[in-house]
């Protein structure tokens, strides 16, 4: 076993990182597949008896029911994450989410069993949420926790780089079962993706087993400094940087749930492109994103967490009309061009850098409720309204002008938050804490503990 404290050598953090990307991939597989299915065919199944509109936002009000249970998941796996280890409560989470996924293809449709259906949809989706909730912080973690002291944004982004490939097997799991006739497909065709994910879940289960506690957990362990109630010492001690960790989600989140689950609704039904092109040009663009996430992670290594984030943010503003132009071309080039856009440039320059910025913002003992409450909480604002609010809006303005104002809100919010946070890509991963008490400006480095430009 390492020395407690010390980074691992390029072979065991390449494992670390390896098992870390393999599991988020498969918890957000299982995830993104209920925001497709509540695109596409939830409405038809457990929401029969509503006219169209009303059983679509029923759809997404069930997707949103996840993000509600996040933070209590955040809550729950930070606490015992930071009190036992993030390797425990990894493993956990993933069981959850499996169990949880499987549950959700095995449940009775509305026409066999009424409102218990719907009722147990979301259930299962709870569970999904709490579960997420406790993963994403775990997963970073290990990653940044892990490695070398000038390459934690890119090993970070590893289980970054998990979403988007979780991202294009969801899309292209349902791309394939619609292939079947309708009725197939509303039968049995659509369970089939959930069902099948539990052999994933097996086979990320036995690649965590495999892999060690961190060496700043450990560090925290050895000394006996873990906190007893690590939530109230976030709330007492580093309430600023949780508020930056919320708000900095804004122009990720809003994006790209824009662009990965409404714009399966809207791309047909407003710009006249079919579904099939639609859930094409997201698993495109989210198969480039899994190369686009690290080359944003070296530049926020070599340049600074803030000046990446920033750098983003301000391109999100930017461009959220351009995105929404592309669209409403209606063609197959536009639909595509668009989604390069967002989710291989914006998304990645937006996301990337908050796999190592976020658990920068809090000390080891505290570090994984901080970072999975803010992130969570983040993600109930900033991710679970959005198919909700653009449902809203486009039938309220039956335009994308809205759309488009909505996700440049996310880009100032982010612009905002990280704007007023410290910079820490120089700062030693176990030494955050006299970082954050010499109260240095956000823009001043010179008190930072620096490391060596070579690792």
């Amino acid at each position: 076993m390492e020395k407690a404290g010390k980074p691992l050598g390029p072979a065991s953090i390449v494992k670390v990182a390896v098992a870390s990307f393999i599991g988020t991939l498969i918890e957000y597989f299982d995830f993104f597949l209920f925001g497709t299915a509540a695109a596409l065919v939830f409405n038809k199944i457990f929401f029969p008896n509503l006219n169209p509109l009303t059983g679509t936002m029923a759809s997404f009000a069930a997707f949103g029911a996840a993000f509600v249970a996040r933070p209590l998941g955040g809550i729950v796996f930070g606490h015992f994450g930071d009190r036992l280890g993030r390797k425990t409560m990894l493993v956990l989470s993933l069981s959850i989410v499996g169990v949880s996924t499987a549950g959700v293809g095995l449940l009775p449709t509305y026409e066999q069993a009424g409102l218990l259906s719907p009722a147990l949809l979301v259930f299962c989706r709870l569970m999904q949420g709490i579960a997420i909730g406790g993963e994403w912080s775990g997963a970073v973690l290990m990653a940044v926790e892990h490695a070398p002291p000038r390459k934690r944004a890119f090993y970070g982004s590893w289980p970054q780089c998990g979403i988007p490939a979780g991202l294009v097997l969801a899309t292209a799991s349902f791309y394939c079962v619609q292939r079947l006739s309708p009725a197939d497909m509303l039968s049995w065709g659509w369970r089939v993706p959930f069902v099948s994910s539990a052999v994933l879940v097996l086979i990320g289960l036995y690649i965590r087993l495999k892999i060690d506690e961190t060496p700043a957990f450990s560090a925290v362990k050895e000394r006996q400094q873990e906190a007893r109630f690590p939530i109230a010492e976030v709330a007492k001690t580093a309430w600023r940087s949780l508020l930056i960790t919320i708000f900095a989600m804004g122009a990720s989140n809003i994006l790209f749930y824009i662009a990965t689950v409404f714009v399966l609704r809207y791309a047909p039904e407003h710009a006249g492109v079919s579904r099939d092109v639609a859930l094409g040009a997201i698993c495109a663009a989210a198969f480039v994103q899994v190369f686009t996430i690290p080359l944003a992670a070296m530049l926020a290594d070599r340049f600074g967490r803030r000046t990446v984030l920033l750098s983003g943010s301000a391109l999100t503003v930017l461009a959220a009309f351009p995105f929404f132009w592309l669209i409403d071309t209606g063609t197959v080039l536009g639909t595509f061009l668009a989604l390069q856009l967002a989710l291989p440039v914006l998304h990645a320059c937006t996301y990337s850098p908050i796999a190592s910025f976020v658990p920068e913002q809090f000390e080891t003992r505290l570090r994984y409720t901080g970072s999975a409450i803010g992130y969570q909480v983040g993600g109930l604002l900033m991710s679970g309204p959005v198919p909700f609010v653009a449902a809203a809006l486009i039938a309220t303005y039956g335009a994308s002008w809205p759309l488009a104002l909505y996700i440049m809100l996310g880009g100032v919010l982010s612009l905002i938050a990280v704007g007023a946070a410290r910079e820490t890509y120089m700062v030693d991963i176990e030494d955050t804490t006299e970082h954050f008490e010499s109260g240095s400006d956000s823009s001043d480095t010179s008190g930072l503990i620096r490391q060596p430009a070579t690792d």
